[in-house]
């Protein structure tokens, strides 16, 4: 496992980075927008591309200068208090550094990925549909590896043991003494079925997918069983990001061989998170769904 960093300044105590980017992010462009500003007119008046101003209401800077925490709210007339907010949370992300920032890990990280990273790290409920793989949050380390085998032949082993080590990382989210995360996975059933690495491999896969089910309240699966047909799932996988301050909107995740990326338009989202739903109320309940993955594993 990668070692996550501690808190660095008392007032922030229970703020990662990440946490704070995405919190200042939101904060700024809701004080730009009740200026009546456009962020062209910000950018200008402040000398800026337009692209550093995005990039800070975005969330996409590993670090933020306080001094320019400080510009805007000067220009957006903010109160003391809120300035010293947050340049609290830009004060973090210089200070404090997230685990995907680790010299071992972070050079085998795409850089969109780090900005999914930081926002993963931060949700409080995650809606995952999967149509090929377990869940990466669910997955074993001999799973991982199998995966990483197949996606990058070739790839010196040293380097493979990194990307497994920041996927296992990420499982720690399911575990956190503190509001652990909220997941609910829906999966086709041809992923139950698709042998990753070996039966050995897959029959330990389906059986920790199911003690984490039965022994988390906080971690619900569903399985999407062939019989259903067509469902509002075949376009392809997807993630909803749900986080616990009414600041922060719900997020989606898309990636493919394309690429990945964020979506935060609201149309977007509200068509993924309705998707979901169906998918929910389409797919057998969690016992039944329990009893279709250990059937599978018997089946191994």
């Amino acid at each position: 496992m990668i070692e996550t960093a501690e808190s660095a300044t008392p007032a922030f105590e229970a703020a990662t980075p990440a946490l704070c980017r995405l919190q200042l992010g939101s904060e700024l462009r809701q004080l730009r927008t009740q200026s009546g500003m456009k962020a062209a007119e910000v950018c200008r008046i402040l000398s800026w591309a337009g692209s550093k101003l995005t990039r800070l209401e975005t969330a996409d800077n590993g670090i933020v200068e306080p001094a320019d925490v400080i510009a805007l709210c000067q220009i957006y007339e903010a109160t003391s208090e809120k300035q010293r907010t947050l340049t609290g949370y830009a004060t973090v992300t210089k200070t404090k550094k997230d685990w995907w920032q680790s010299p071992d890990v972070r050079d085998v990280i795409p850089p969109g990925f780090k900005a999914y990273l930081g926002l993963e790290a931060t949700a409080e409920k995650l809606e995952n549909y999967e149509s090929e793989y377990i869940p990466g949050l669910l997955q074993t380390e001999a799973y991982i590896r199998a995966i990483h085998q197949r996606a990058h032949t070739g790839l010196p082993a040293e380097q493979i043991d990194r990307l497994v080590a920041v996927r296992m990382t990420r499982q720690e989210a399911l575990h956190r003494k503190v509001k652990p995360l909220e997941f609910t996975a829906i999966i086709n059933e041809a992923v139950l079925r698709r042998v990753i690495g070996s039966p050995e491999v897959m029959k330990e896969q389906l059986r920790h997918i199911a003690d984490l089910a039965s022994s988390n309240p906080h971690v619900k699966i569903q399985v999407v069983p062939f019989e259903i047909g067509a469902h509002p799932g075949m376009n392809g996988p997807f993630t909803v990001l749900k986080f616990g301050m009414p600041s922060l909107k719900p997020i989606v995740y898309l990636e493919n061989l394309g690429g990945a990326g964020v979506s935060r338009r609201e149309d977007d989202v509200k068509k993924y998170e309705e998707a979901f739903s169906d998918l929910q109320a389409l797919a057998p309940g969690y016992q039944e769904s329990l009893s279709m993955i250990n059937t599978a594993s018997k089946e191994f």
